[in-house]
This record gives C-alpha cells, sequence and structure tokens, in this order.
C-alpha cells in the first residue's frame, strides 16, 4: 500500500470513465486536479460528495482546477449514477483496483464486526506540476468539497 507526501509525484493512470471516455492524469498536466476516490456509486455519502464537487465545479474551473472522482464500478454504473443525480464530475472506473491500491485506499474496512475490502473516501489535490500538493484521508463528506476549493485557490 503506497503512502505519498506532499510534493511526491501522483502515479499515473488511464481508466475508462463515463460516456464512453478515457480518464488519465498525464492528460491534465498544466492544471490542477482534485482526484476524489470513494467507495461506491449511488450510496448515501458518495452521492452526497459527487453532489457537492459538481455543485462546485464551474468555481473549480475558474481557477483552472479539474475534477475526477473514481471508484471500483463500472464505467456503466457511473453512466447511471451520473445520469440519475445530474452529476458534471468526470468519473474513472477502476474495477480492477490497481490504480485504488496503488493511491493506497484500497484497505480492509470493518462494519458491524465483518472485515471487507473498500476504498477508504481520500482525495488528493494535484498540481499542474503532477506533484502532490494535499491529501485529505478519511474524508468526512459535509463541507469537504468547500474545504478543498479553499485549497485550490490558495495554491494558484
Amino acid at each position: 500500500m503506497a503512502n505519498f507526501n506532499i510534493g511526491d509525484t501522483a502515479p499515473d493512470f488511464e481508466l475508462p470513465g463515463d460516456g464512453g471516455t478515457t480518464v488519465s492524469l498525464s492528460a491534465q498536466r498544466g492544471k490542477q486536479v482534485v482526484l476524489f476516490l470513494y467507495p461506491k456509486d449511488d450510496t448515501s455519502g458518495c452521492t452526497a460528495e459527487a453532489l457537492a464537487f459538481s455543485a462546485l465545479k464551474p468555481e473549480f474551473e475558474k481557477l483552472g482546477a479539474v475534477l475526477i472522482g473514481m471508484s471500483p464500478d463500472t464505467a456503466r454504473s457511473h453512466d447511471k449514477f451520473k445520469a440519475k443525480h445530474d452529476l458534471t464530475v468526470m468519473l474513472a472506473a477502476d474495477e480492477e483496483k490497481k490504480v485504488l491500491a496503488g493511491y493506497g485506499v484500497w484497505v480492509e474496512k470493518s462494519m458491524y464486526g465483518r472485515k471487507f475490502m473498500g476504498v477508504e473516501r481520500t482525495t488528493y489535490l494535484i498540481g499542474a506540476d503532477g506533484r502532490i500538493v494535499r491529501k485529505w484521508e478519511k474524508v468526512k463528506v459535509p463541507g469537504h468539497a468547500e474545504e478543498v476549493l479553499q485549497a485550490v485557490k490558495s495554491n494558484r
């Protein structure tokens, strides 16, 4: 499991995206990237997070930042998720969980005494140079998108 520090180069990826697209980190070079890694499409916390980032997308774009959400769901699941909730953020599908594991967020979790593997909700702010500027671990959704927006503003 990787553990990145501020200043480390964020690992590149190329994954299937929503709408038949391909999502790659290197394609965004020159822009700040907000990479939010979340457990599952259409669950309450993940929906709230994606809606919050979608609502603030125009603000992020004014600052030259790109929003990418990633989960282990399929690209088809992402399409349904976006359509159902009118989401405007890019979504990447990491069905093999290799990128999620590479970012250190595919971890053992526990609920009601049962252990299972899942995504630990984490957000990375990646600078225009491809280096990690900030990392939020074990994210609590309320107010998170606003806090990330402030970090993007202060990193310009």
